[in-house]
C-alpha cells in the first residue's frame, strides 16, 4: 500500500518514528512534512495528505499531531475522507471494519512509539467488514457531503 504521512510540529517526532516502522511492514510512505519543532499549521499538513487519498494517490493516510484532534477535524473536512482519531487498538480495527476510515489520526503527546506502531499494523491490516449495516451507514456519511455540496 501507498501511505501518504503528515505531521505539524507537535507530532513530526512520532511521524519519523512510525515511517520506518510502515516500511519495514512493506508498505510505501510518502512524507508530506513537516520536519522540524518550528510551529507550523496543522490544516495545510492534514490537507497534502487527505487531497493525495481523495485523488487515489495514496491508498491511506496518517495524521499526527499533538493530540490529533486539529488533524482530525481538518482531515474531515476533506470531502471523501473518514478520518478516526485512535490511540487505542480496539478503536483501530473497529474504525476499518465499521468505518472504512481511509485516514488515521494520532496525538504525540497522548500514546508513545509502541502503542502508535500496534495501531498502525491493526489499522492497515484490517478490512472494512463489507456488512450491510456498515456500507449503509458509510453510505449515509456520504450522503451528508451530498446533502452539502461537498464532492470528492
Amino acid at each position: 500500500m501507498k501511505i501518504a504521512m503528515a505531521a505539524d510540529h507537535a507530532g513530526f517526532r512520532l511521524k519519523d518514528e512510525l515511517k520506518s516502522f510502515i516500511e519495514s511492514l512493506g508498505h510505501q510512505v510518502e512524507d508530506y512534512g513537516c520536519h522540524c519543532a518550528d510551529s507550523v499549521d496543522y490544516p495545510d499538513y492534514a490537507l497534502a495528505v487527505c487531497e493525495k487519498v481523495v485523488a487515489g494517490e495514496a491508498d491511506k493516510g496518517i495524521l499526527i499531531c499533538g493530540t490529533g484532534i486539529g488533524m482530525t477535524i481538518a482531515a474531515n473536512k476533506v470531502p471523501g475522507i473518514r478520518c478516526a482519531l485512535v490511540h487505542d487498538l480496539f478503536s483501530a480495527k473497529a474504525t476499518r471494519e465499521h468505518n472504512d476510515s481511509n485516514v488515521l489520526a494520532m496525538g504525540e503527546r497522548v500514546i508513545g512509539p509502541g502503542v502508535a506502531q500496534e495501531i498502525v499494523k491493526i489499522w492497515l491490516e484490517t478490512e472494512f467488514s463489507q456488512g450491510e449495516r456498515h456500507k449503509n451507514r458509510v453510505g449515509k456519511v456520504k450522503a451528508l457531503e451530498d446533502k452539502f455540496g461537498l464532492h470528492p
